[in-house]
C-alpha cells in the first residue's frame, strides 16, 4: 500500500503492517488504521501514523526503555478484545509530547498492541501511580547561525 504522511512523504507499506485500533485513539475515534514508521534504524521514537490522514501522527515509545517497573495492567476482557491469549503477546507504547524542551510520555494512556493480531487499544489506567507528563528527556534548542 502506497501511503501518504505529511513528514516522510510517501511511503511503501505492506498491508499486514497495519494496525486496527477499533475504538480509534482518545481524541481521535473515527481513525482506527495506523502503522508503525521508524525513522531511525536505533531510535527509540516511532511515529504511529494514521493511514487514513497524512497528517495525522503520534511519536510513541516503549516505556521499558525508560522506566523498567513501568506496568500497564491489562484486564482479561481487555486482553480478549484485542484477541491476546496472553500477556507475552502484547507491546505497549507511550505517546510522547514536546512541551517546550521537554519531552514526556502518556503513561496514563498507555497503547496495548496485540503483534501477532495486529490490533490496538488505548488505555486509561486507574493507577494514579503514573503520569500524563512523565518525563523522558530534555531537548536543548539549536542555536541561532551567529555570523563572524
Amino acid at each position: 500500500m502506497q501511503l501518504e504522511t505529511t513528514r516522510f512523504g510517501n511511503v511503501e507499506i505492506d498491508d499486514d503492517r497495519v494496525i486496527k485500533f477499533p475504538s480509534g485513539m482518545l481524541g481521535f475515534s473515527s481513525y482506527t488504521d495506523f502503522v508503525l514508521l521508524q525513522p531511525d534504524e536505533q531510535g527509540v521514537f516511532f511515529w504511529l501514523q494514521s493511514t487514513e490522514t497524512p497528517d495525522l501522527a503520534f511519536v510513541v515509545t516503549d516505556p521499558a526503555l525508560w522506566i523498567p517497573d513501568y506496568k500497564a495492567n491489562i484486564r482479561r476482557e481487555q486482553m480478549e478484545d484485542l484477541g491476546m491469549a496472553e500477556i507475552g503477546d502484547a507491546q505497549v507504547l507511550v505517546v510522547v509530547n514536546k512541551r517546550e524542551d521537554v519531552l514526556s510520555a502518556n503513561l496514563q494512556g498507555p497503547l496495548v498492541v496485540n503483534v501477532t493480531g495486529r490490533t490496538g487499544m488505548q488505555l486509561v489506567l486507574a493507577d494514579k501511580k503514573w503520569s500524563t507528563r512523565y518525563e523522558l528527556l530534555r531537548v536543548a534548542e539549536t542555536p541561532a547561525a551567529i555570523s563572524a
